[in-house]
This record gives C-alpha cells, sequence and structure tokens, in this order.
C-alpha cells in the first residue's frame, strides 16, 4: 500500500508540474513506472529499459516516437540503487532515489550522476549517537541486515562510537533466510548482553522474526533505538508488542505535508486499459472484489463480489489513504521537483552564455540526459511546506530528521510522539527532553507518562575505552593486559619445530662424520668432498638459524634472522650450483671435444663462485639491516583481545631482493640439474640435485599463500617449516643414496665395481663421468 502510494505521488507531482504555468511552460513531463518486485534482477532490467528507450507513448497527446528519459526516480534500495547507478553513471543519466541511504552511494567517483531526497545513512548515524550522547548510554549493541544498508551503517556506527568513546557491547547480523538458528543465536546474545540499549539498521520485513521471537522468550527492559527502515512502521506498533518495545526511540525521515495528495489519491479509479493493471490489483484487494466474472470470482468457498470500478475509497481506512505522516513519499515529491527544476533551469540559458562548449546550451526539443545531469548540483527550491531542497558535491540532500519516541496510547497500540528534530549541524533543534539523566542513570519506562516525564534510575557504569594494550574482563568493569602471543619454546608447536632443528643440525653432523671418514673411497671423491663439506655446513646452519624464530623477538634477533637465514640459504643453493656446474665440466672432459672443460672449473674456482654467489647477499643483508632494519612490532590487528608480538620486515624491498636472489639461484640450479640429468652418471648426481631442487622449489612456493593466510604466531610457524622442509629435502635427496650405499653396500663403493658399471656404459657409447683416472682406460 505505501509503495503504491508512493507511485501515486510521483503522478500527482507530474500533473502538478504540467499544470504550473511558472515551471517548464509549453514542457509536458511523461512517465513510465517499473515496478521492481524487490528484485535486483528486475530493478536492472526496468532501469535499462527505461535508458535504452520505450516504442510506446505515455500520455494521450499527439507524440511521435519514443519521448526522451531525462531522469530516473528511484530505486528504493541501496543494493539495487548501487548496481544501477554504476551503469547510469556511463550514460550520465541523472539518478534521483527517495529512499536509498547507504554511505557508499555518496562516492561522486563510482557513481557520478546519483543524487538522493534523503539523507545519508553517514548522517543518520552521527543523529543516533547525539541520542545516544544525550542520555548518556554508553554501552550498547548493535543488530544489523546483511545488506548494503546494514553493513555500511554498521561500519559508521562503529567508528562513530569510537571516536567518542563509547563501546559496542556486541554486533550482530540479522539472517536474510530468517533462518531459526540465527534467530535464536542473537536472541541468546542479547539475553547473555549487560548491555540495556539495542541499535538496529534494518528494514522491518527482515526484522519480523527477531521481534517475534523477542515477544515469545518475553525479553523486556531493553531500549531499542530504530533506524528510519522500521522507526515508522506500523508492524510493530500493535498492541502485541507494546510491552516489548515501547518507549523505542527512533529516527524518522522527515515528515511533510503536500496539499491535494489526499483527494487525487482518492480519485484513481480502474479501467480497461492495460497500463492500469495494477490500479486493477489494487482495487481488488482493497474492496475484496473482482473484475473478472467468467470463474474466477471465488476466493476458497467463499464467492467475490464483481468489482464495479465505482467504490468509495473514502470509505477504506488503509496506509494508501494516509496522509498525515507523508515521508517516503514526501521525498518522491520533492525528487519530481528536483529533476523539474533542473529541466527549468537548461530552459532559461541564453545563448552564447551556455554551459556547454562553444558557451551553447540545450536543445530543449532534443534535451539529452547528461546535460541535465550538472544542473541537478544546482538545484535550489522550497516546497509547499517550507522545506528546502538542494544537493551537495556527492549529490546528498540537506540532512534533517524527525526523533521519534514509541508511546502506548489507550487501546493499548503504540503511537509515534515526534520529540525532537536532528539537523545538519548535527545538534537537535528541538529538545528531546527539558533535561537528560545523569550519568550512571536511565530513564524508566513508565506506562502512560511522556517520554520527558519519565524518572532517572540506576542504569550501568560508565563505559571507559581501555588502553591499546589492555582489553576488558568478562565482567566489563576492569582493563585487564591482553594476551601477549608469540612463538615461544614453551608452545607445543615451538617445541616440535625445536626439536625438528636439532635432529636436521645433529644428521649434518653426523653426515659429515661419515664423509669424513670416508673421505678416500670412490664415492666420496666422485661427488667433490670439498663442495660437499661445505653444503653440509650451510645446511647445517639453515637447520639452527630457526631457533632464531622461536622466542619473543627482540631486537637482534629479528635482525638476524633472515639476515642468517638468507646467508645459509645461498650457500647452500650456490654449493649446488657449483656441483651441478662440475658434473657438466666433468662430463665433457670426456668428450674429445671438451677435454679442456675442467681446467676453467677446478677447486679454487669452485670456491670463489661460491664466494661471490654468497657474498651478493651478504651486501643485500647489509644494505637491508643499515637502512630500515627490521624491529619488533606488537600487532593488535589480528585480534582484539591478543598483541601478536612479531617482526617487522623494515623494508618489504630489502626482504624482497632477499627471498628473489634465492630464488633466482635455485631457479638456475633447478634448470642446470634437469637438463643434466641423463648424464651417465654412476651416482646419478645429477638427478640426485634435480629432485633436491624440485622439492626446495615446491616448498617456497607453496609457503608463499600459507604464509599470507595465517594468522600471528601461526605465520612464523610456516616460515620455519618451509625453511626445515627444504632443508630436510636437500639433505635426504643429495646424501641419503651416498650413506646407504657407503654404510650398507660397501661392496659398491670401490673402484672394480665402479669400473665395471663402466664397461657397460661403454656399450651403450656414452661416456663415463668420473673425476679420477684409470689406467686401464
Amino acid at each position: 500500500m505505501t509503495s503504491f502510494q508512493q507511485a501515486q505521488t510521483m503522478v500527482f507531482a507530474i500533473n502538478e508540474i504540467n499544470n504550473n504555468p511558472n515551471l517548464l511552460p509549453n514542457i509536458t513531463l511523461g512517465y513510465q513506472i517499473y515496478d521492481n518486485c524487490l528484485r535486483l534482477g528486475v530493478a536492472f532490467r526496468g532501469a535499462t529499459a527505461l535508458v535504452s528507450g520505450t516504442e510506446e507513448t505515455v500520455s494521450d497527446l499527439n507524440c511521435k516516437g519514443p519521448p526522451p528519459v531525462i531522469g530516473i526516480i528511484g530505486d528504493p534500495g541501496s543494493t539495487h540503487s548501487i548496481a544501477i547507478s554504476s551503469i547510469l553513471g556511463l550514460f550520465r543519466l541523472p539518478m534521483i532515489s527517495y529512499y536509498a541511504t547507504c554511505s557508499c552511494l555518496s562516492d561522486r567517483k563510482k557513481y557520478p550522476s546519483f543524487f538522493r531526497t534523503i539523507p545519508s545513512d553517514a548522517f543518520q548515524v552521527r543523529a543516533m549517537v547525539q541520542i545516544l550522547k544525550h542520555f548518556g548510554w554508553t554501552w550498547v549493541g548493535l543488530i544489523y541486515s546483511d545488506n548494503d544498508y546494514g553493513i555500511y551503517a554498521a561500519q559508521s556506527f562503529h567508528q562513530e562510537m569510537h571516536l567518542i568513546g563509547y563501546c559496542v557491547a556486541f554486533s550482530e547480523i540479522l539472517p536474510n533466510d530468517n533462518n531459526p538458528i540465527d534467530i535464536q543465536r542473537i536472541m541468546g546474545v542479547i539475553q547473555s548482553s549487560t548491555a540495556r540499549v539495542v541499535v538496529v539498521f534494518s528494514a522491518s520485513s527482515l526484522l519480523i522474526p527477531l521481534m517475534n521471537e523477542v515477544v515469545l522468550q518475553n525479553i523486556t527492559g531493553r531500549q531499542w533505538i530504530a533506524s528510519e527502515a522500521w522507526a515508522t512502521s506500523p508492524v510493530f506498533r500493535t498492541p502485541r508488542f507494546q510491552p516489548f518495545l515501547g518507549g523505542t526511540m527512533g529516527i524518522a525521515i522527515r515528515r511533510g505535508e503536500i496539499e491535494g495528495l489526499h483527494d487525487f489519491l482518492l480519485c484513481i479509479r480502474p479501467n480497461n486499459g492495460q497500463r492500469n493493471d495494477v490500479v486493477r490489483i489494487f482495487w481488488e484487494n482493497i474492496f475484496g472484489c473482482s473484475f473478472e466474472t467468467e470463474g474466477k470470482g471465488t476466493d476458497g468457498e467463499q464467492v467475490k463480489k464483481v468489482c464495479t470500478g465505482q467504490e468509495d475509497l473514502s470509505t477504506t481506512n488503509t496506509p494508501y489513504s494516509d496522509v498525515s505522516g507523508l515521508r517516503a513519499s514526501y521525498n518522491v515529491y520533492k525528487a519530481i521537483y528536483a529533476l523539474a527544476h533542473a529541466v527549468h533551469d537548461l530552459m532559461q540559458c541564453e545563448e552564447g552564455r551556455g554551459p556547454f562548449s562553444g558557451n551553447r546550451c540545450a536543445d530543449i526539443t532534443n534535451l539529452k540526459p547528461w546535460q541535465v545531469r550538472p544542473t541537478c548540483l544546482k538545484v535550489n527550491f522550497t516546497t509547499g511546506f517550507g522545506d528546502h531542497v538542494s544537493f551537495d558535491k556527492n549529490g546528498d540532500a540537506l540532512a534533517i530528521y524527525d526523533v521519534l519516541n514509541w508511546q502506548p496510547s489507550a487501546d493499548g497500540s503504540i503511537k509515534l510522539h515526534k520529540v525532537g528534530v536532528v539537523k545538519e549541524n548535527k545538534h537537535m533543534t528541538d529538545s528531546i527532553c527539558s533535561e537528560s539523566c545523569p550519568r550512571g542513570t536511565r530513564r524508566a519506562t513508565r506506562k502512560g507518562l511522556p517520554l520527558c516525564c519519565f524518572d532517572c534510575l540506576p542504569y550501568a557504569i560508565e563505559c571507559t575505552t581501555c588502553p591499546d594494550e589492555f582489553w576488558s574482563n568478562p565482567d566489563k568493569d576492569q582493563c585487564v593486559p591482553k594476551e601477549i602471543e608469540f612463538l615461544s619454546y614453551e608452545d607445543p608447536l615451538g617445541i616440535s619445530l625445536t626439536t625438528a632443528s636439532l635432529l636436521g643440525t645433529f644428521l649434518c653432523a653426523l653426515v659429515m662424520i661419515i664423509f669424513a671418514l670416508h673421505r678416500n673411497t670412490p664415492i666420496v671423491r666422485a661427488n667433490n668432498s670439498e663442495l660437499s663439506f661445505l653444503l653440509l655446513l650451510s645446511l647445517k646452519l639453515c637447520f639452527l638459524c630457526v631457533l632464531l624464530f622461536i622466542g619473543q623477538p627482540q631486537l637482534w634477533t629479528c635482525q638476524l634472522r633472515h639476515a642468517v637465514f638468507g646467508i645459509s640459504f645461498v650457500l647452500c643453493i650456490s654449493s649446488i650450483l657449483v656441483k651441478t656446474m662440475v658434473v657438466i665440466a666433468v662430463f665433457k672432459s670426456s668428450r674429445p671435444e671438451g677435454k679442456g672443460a675442467m681446467k676453467w672449473f677446478g677447486a679454487a674456482q669452485q670456491r670463489c663462485t661460491v664466494l661471490v654467489l654468497t657474498a651478493l647477499q651478504v651486501v643485500i643483508c647489509a644494505v637491508w639491516l643499515s637502512t630500515a632494519s627490521p624491529t619488533p612490532y606488537k600487532n593488535n590487528q589480528y585480534t582484539r583481545s591478543k598483541i601478536v608480538y612479531e617482526c617487522a620486515v623494515g623494508s618489504v624491498a630489502g626482504f624482497s631482493m632477499l627471498l628473489g636472489y634465492i630464488g633466482l639461484l635455485a631457479t638456475v640450479s633447478f634448470l642446470l640439474a634437469f637438463l643434466s640429468r641423463n648424464l651417465p652418471d654412476n651416482f646419478n648426481e645429477a638427478k640426485f640435485i634435480t629432485f633436491s631442487m624440485l622439492i626446495f622449489c615446491a616448498v617456497w612456493i607453496a609457503f608463499v599463500p600459507a604464509y599470507v593466510s595465517s594468522p600471528g604466531k601461526y605465520a612464523v610457524a610456516v616460515e620455519i617449516f618451509a625453511i626445515l622442509a627444504s632443508s630436510f629435502g636437500l639433505l635426504v635427496a643429495i646424501f641419503a643414496p651416498k650413506c646407504y650405499i657407503i654404510l650398507l653396500h660397501p661392496e659398491k663403493n670401490t673402484k672394480k665395481a665402479i669400473m665395471r658399471r663402466e664397461a657397460q656404459n661403454k656399450y651403450s657409447k656414452l661416456p663415463v663421468n668420473l673425476p679420477f683416472k684409470e689406467s686401464s682406460r
């Protein structure tokens, strides 16, 4: 009924303008009305149909061709308006909404042609906070709908409450599907909370299931604060809800009066025209009759009477004909007049002084929507009710609200009582009460008394914001230190990682001992014993650097952990890289055309290569630590009740260069080992290196998403796990096969066994890769 009243108000306003000789003389406004059916897809199709034009005329005048659509009034919903105006903005087609309040729509970059005659939620939130301050309500709960309207309003509410030092006890989202489980959970939160003031941002349709449950569970003693979306809803102003919602404070859209609207609403009549289907449906519902006479006039067992179209609307009492509290309809009225004044201003343009290129004026007989948009920003007029209408640079209307109080009437229902007005200066122009209650008290809800006569009763302790490193205790009456979280040696996770680190260090030492005892055997000599010992030393450092990541972060541990990690891994990867190059060089030297290859890659050149590659990482670490060194950092962004003690990297560029250099060396090593994997090496050295580098690269590629998605101390644990996993992968893949032969199959660790394998390789016409000579060859 109310939506149909709003549509008819649009028709009334257009008729009024067309009959006004002083506004748009010689210009007739037409219209086409689309029902959005409360669905985004339907609303979007309607808007695009209006943009693309229509082939039908909308009046009885002798018009030719489709009339130009110069603007759209609506959509009433924030979500719908966001979607539609983002498209209409591309065409610079003005869109003036009368009910979309989301503060996000004030973004002129995203919605350049969006205007509205209803204030933004940003101001409604500030108005609510003013009410809370007025009564000293410092500890409140928040409930909001799961849509753009509710989510953006809730964000603004949290920000405004934080600015004045007030507290939000709980913040709950209403389910869109009326899920009973979610409703029961919210009820449990309301009942268990010590907050007695509850702010609700939601349309009445989404709030009905919760309020029904409030009645069923007999939840009283709550002061409800209603947003404009349900503050004037008649659904809750019944005797059934009076014991629970009586005394509710609400922010309401400014009420207005439109002279002549009531008579116009009562004068509509259904006819046989296709355009009046909505009127016919309305008529059948309001009078309980039917225009169908052939078998369709029954409602169950009761036979409906036949509609004549002459029934008297003045005998009905519905929200459609009620003009005592025009709010949304009044905004529709102002939106139509705003668009009309914008077009009228274009008509007043003088040639040579126009706003368009070449100082030209708009052709009023071929008006384009993009020409209307700039003049909408300059609209400035006063309604017959005395309200000033204009738009700011964001397309928002001058903010003004009525402050309402729900009071019980003699029949047990709830009546709306206006107790104040809030204007854009953020102060209440009419006092809500003669005086507010002292801090620490609240107003009693005594039946039958006006709001200003309520007594002040003990309410709750004053809410004080705790310092950054403190948090309120469960009773909300004391600030206690927040829990400090970091990966410690006492933590089970820390113990496990420390044990793995020491185990890896021990295995490296054990392999070094095995290689030292068997350093003269063919398998150790064939795998370049000097590089093997250097690789084992670097792996031991990789395992030990993990210990710098565990424990409470301190300045020296933060500075050393990544530096030691980076240098150790570069030393490790560069040793593997040189080992790979040695394998390739030995293979080439066994061929006639490459006999001189090994002279360019002797022991001195190998040491020098490892030293130079590692020195570059040392330089990167030195520059990083000297310019933007990592430091301990107390992070309270993960959760409000904990402080996560971590190391801030300082310079992201420095940290990225450190990791990037390791990645570059690992990639080169992998590619060289992969390309040489099929060389006839008796000990498959190239294959082992390829497998080890494959593990290394896989671990660190998986590390990035795991690290980013892990909160607090678990991010450090993920980094430690990556270090340990890649180090164990290198240790096992490269050295386990050799230790297996040395310890369990010493018969294969002889020159004779190797030469037997060499003889087999001769028949395959492939050279044998051995760094020592054999006289029989």
